[in-house]
């Protein structure tokens, strides 16, 4: 099996100067790809109104709705209902489950240069008993192989100071599927690993009622 990986310009030109239908699916990718329905279903709507052929005419109000697009990108996908730290929030509440974000105490106290904020204690600090981190990528870089290392450090710590909390992992997006080396490690750093896919968000409600007392 051919282990995925990115592609760099140089596959790309190549495969533009070569394969016909390489060149009529990026025609139709930037052209048309506001209107096909697999990318309707997949990207984010923000994201998908980048994909017409009225800006690559660079009409005025294309280019300017551009602009406010890019300048507003940080605070947009900062915004919590944009956030898939969000949806486990939401699926949290839903199901009753008190929860706090912050620094494990022990950790707080005793390794504080090695500690790190953590997106999800159930049910509070004093008494972890399920920790989530998640992490949702949509691009790849080279920080995925510092984060995966630091999520290792970090289930080492929770393993000495909190013997018996579970070290629970949301891990997304194509940003990680395109680095198996950094995802194999990433998962590896947990106990147990999720998807925001809806079948895993009933798995994981499931492991929430086996583990959570």
């Amino acid at each position: 099996m051919e282990v995925l990986k990115e592609w760099g310009d140089s596959k790309l030109e190549n495969l533009v100067k070569k394969n016909e239908f390489f060149r009529k699916g990026l025609v139709n990718l930037f052209f048309e790809g506001a209107t096909i329905p697999f990318l309707a279903q997949t990207l984010p709507l923000f994201e998908l109104k980048k994909l017409s052929i009225s800006k690559l005419k660079f009409e005025t109000p294309a280019m300017i709705d551009t602009l406010v697009r890019y300048k507003e990108k940080g605070s947009y996908a900062g915004q919590a209902e944009n956030n898939p730290e969000y949806l486990i929030k939401t699926l949290l509440d839903e199901l009753k489950i008190t929860h706090e974000k912050g620094d494990l105490t022990e950790l707080f106290e005793n390794k504080f240069n090695e500690k790190r904020t953590m997106d999800f204690i159930l049910p509070n600090k004093e008494n972890p008993q399920i920790i989530i981190e998640s992490s949702f990528l949509v691009t790849t870089s080279s920080g995925q192989g510092d984060k995966s290392k630091t999520e290792g450090n970090i289930k080492k710590l929770i393993q000495e100071y909190y013997p018996n909390a579970k070290f629970v992992g949301f891990v997304d997006g194509i940003g990680w599927y395109a680095r198996q080396g950094d995802l194999m490690r990433m998962v590896t750093a947990f106990d147990e690993v999720f998807t925001f896919h809806k079948d895993e968000l009933e798995r994981f409600k499931e492991y929430l009622k086996q583990n959570l007392k």
